[in-house]
C-alpha cells in the first residue's frame, strides 16, 4: 500500500483558491518553462521548467488514485470522467450525482460515508501506488483523522489575502510536520514535501 499525500498549489499566505474558487495566478508555473507535459483528458499540455517537469513526472509515476471533494468535482465537471493525471479519482460527497454525464464511462468513484471510507476506496484503486488528496476540506479531514503520511505543496509567490485554506477546518495544534524531504526551487514555484508526524 502506498502513501497518502495531500497535494496542491498554494499561495504564500496558505490559500489554494480565492473565496469565489478562482485560483488566480496559482497555476502560472504550469506555463513557466519549455518542457511540454501532456495531460490525460482534454486539458491542454503544461509547459514546465526542467526542475518542475522532473518533479511532476515523479509525482505522476507515484500516484495511483486521487481523493477530491464535491466542490472541486463540481467546478471541473469531474474532468469529464478522466482526470488530467490519468488516474482514477474518488469523490467524497454527501450524495452521488445522478445526472453526471460520465457516471458510467468515466473513472470517477463516489463515496458518501466519510473520509476514512474515501481513502480506503482510493487505496484499493491505487494498489501499491500513492493516494493523492486534494487540499481544502478533504485534506483537513484526512489530516484530522490521522490518514495523511505526507504533505506536498507547490508554493507559489503570490498572496491571495483570503480564500480556501490548504487545510480547512483543522485545529492548528493537529498539524505536526517534520523537516522537508523535498525542496525544489523553480520558476514561479517551489516544490516542497513534508512528512506528517504522528
Amino acid at each position: 500500500m502506498g502513501r497518502v499525500v495531500s497535494s496542491a498549489s498554494m499561495s504564500l499566505d496558505g490559500f489554494v483558491a480565492s473565496p469565489d474558487n478562482d485560483p488566480g495566478a496559482l497555476f502560472d508555473w504550469y506555463e513557466a518553462g519549455d518542457v511540454e507535459i501532456v495531460n490525460a483528458g482534454d486539458l491542454p499540455p503544461f509547459h514546465l521548467t526542467r526542475a518542475s517537469a522532473d518533479y511532476w513526472q515523479g509525482w505522476v509515476q507515484e500516484l495511483g488514485c486521487l481523493v477530491v471533494g464535491r466542490l472541486l468535482f463540481d467546478i471541473t465537471d469531474g474532468w469529464k470522467g478522466e482526470h488530467p493525471l490519468g488516474v482514477p479519482f474518488v469523490v467524497l460527497a454527501h450524495e452521488v450525482p445522478t445526472d453526471w454525464a460520465w457516471a458510467h464511462t468515466g473513472n470517477g468513484h463516489f463515496v458518501t460515508d466519510g473520509i476514512e471510507a474515501a481513502i480506503a476506496r482510493a487505496q484499493e484503486l491505487a494498489g501499491d501506488r500513492s493516494v493523492g488528496v486534494a487540499a481544502g476540506t478533504v485534506a483537513g479531514q484526512a489530516l484530522a483523522a490521522g490518514l495523511l503520511d505526507e504533505v506536498a505543496i507547490d508554493l507559489v509567490p503570490i498572496v491571495l489575502g483570503e480564500g480556501h485554506a490548504y487545510f480547512a477546518d483543522v485545529d492548528p495544534a493537529a498539524v505536526r510536520l517534520g523537516d522537508p524531504t523535498t525542496v525544489i526551487p523553480s520558476a514561479r514555484v517551489t516544490h516542497l514535501r513534508y512528512p506528517v508526524l504522528r
